[in-house]
């Protein structure tokens, strides 16, 4: 079978799967095997590459600009300074998350990050999900908790387990003020991220600057410029980069191109590969009740997918009832 008979949706799936997966693994290669300790400098890299991406893709057509959305005052500026630097703080933790802490373990904590999603709701929001959503969320709770404390890499290492919650909290965070933001300027995810992605990419020049160890006087190995730089390291640095662009892209390709189920599966396909490459690749231990856990936490949030997509389709249906009636009382059809 040649590329050109595979559907585009297809295409689609496999490069998210593979770019989401590979840079998981192409940031790991970074950190543990090139010794490349800078999570900020690394971030940086990753954004640099990504404003440049996001320039090429506007120039492809493969989204409309919007930057008339910027002469409608400072208030949106400031939201999109907010949420650029809502981003670099998620991103940070994230890629520290990974520095320090197994593969599985930072698979677990994107896993916990819907049940934090709904908590920050109920808190910050007041918006209360139904018992079917809070149930698959409890199950999600037990099977990361097991995952965690039955890892014996894990269940001592204190400041592991708290990067590993404020990766998650940051996480939720961001994903809830970005849906928010989105909404409010009506905006689509990819014309968002070009407007504040090259604001995001100044503060981490900044954060980097005053937070990672760049030797201009005195440089050694654990230094950004006395770093024993190679062609392997470079290329992996830059690959890491690059993958980070095309899981945009992707994601942005798959939902366009596919539905909400599809892209719930090429999601819980990415967390198997993850979890298995962690220990094939990187030796993360799997015990029997760690194994648990995870089958626990993963039934959990895919229990939870499904109930999601039943409510959005659900929703969808009454909507459109909705506007089919007002149409019909605006025409004066009799329905007897």
């Amino acid at each position: 079978m040649s590329l050109a008979m595979v559907p585009p949706a297809a295409m689609y799936g496999i490069l998210n799967i593979a770019s989401a997966t590979g840079i998981v693994f192409a940031n790991k290669a970074v950190f543990a095997w090139h010794a490349f300790s800078f999570p900020y400098a690394l971030t940086f890299v990753h954004t640099l590459v990504t404003y440049v991406g996001m320039q090429m893709f506007l120039r492809w057509g493969v989204f409309e600009g919007r930057k008339d959305i910027l002469s409608k005052g400072e208030g949106v500026k400031t939201k999109l300074f907010s949420l650029a630097a809502a981003y670099v703080g998620y991103i940070v933790l994230c890629n520290l998350n990974l520095n320090i802490n197994p593969v599985g373990f930072y698979q677990i904590s994107k896993i916990a990050v819907a049940p934090a999603v709904l908590t920050i709701d109920w808190l910050m929001y007041g918006k209360r999900s139904s018992r079917e959503v809070m149930g698959s969320i409890g199950v999600v709770c037990l099977g990361v908790g097991m995952a965690t404390v039955s890892d014996p890499e894990m269940s001592g290492d204190v400041f592991g387990l708290l990067v590993g919650l404020g990766s998650v909290l940051a996480t939720a965070l961001y994903q809830i003020w970005a849906g928010s933001i989105q909404k409010d300027l009506g905006l689509g995810s990819m014309q968002l991220l070009h407007l504040y992605i090259p604001l995001a990419a100044m503060q981490l020049g900044v954060v980097a600057l005053f937070f990672e160890p760049l030797g201009v006087f005195a440089p050694t190995a654990k230094t950004i410029m006395g770093y024993p730089y190679s062609p392997s390291s470079v290329a992996a640095i830059l690959i890491s980069a690059v993958l980070g662009l095309l899981v945009n892209l992707s994601t942005f390709l798959v939902i366009g191109a596919t539905s909400s189920l599809t892209y719930n599966v090429v999601g819980h396909i990415k967390t198997v590969i993850i979890l298995t490459g962690g220990v094939v690749f990187f030796g993360d231990s799997m015990s029997g009740k760690k194994f648990l856990g995870i089958l626990f936490a993963m039934g959990g949030i895919v229990w939870y997918s499904m109930i999601k997509l039943r409510e959005s389709r659900n929703s969808s249906k009454a909507k459109a009832l909705k506007e089919l009636e007002q149409a019909e009382n605006g025409l004066g059809v009799d329905k007897e």
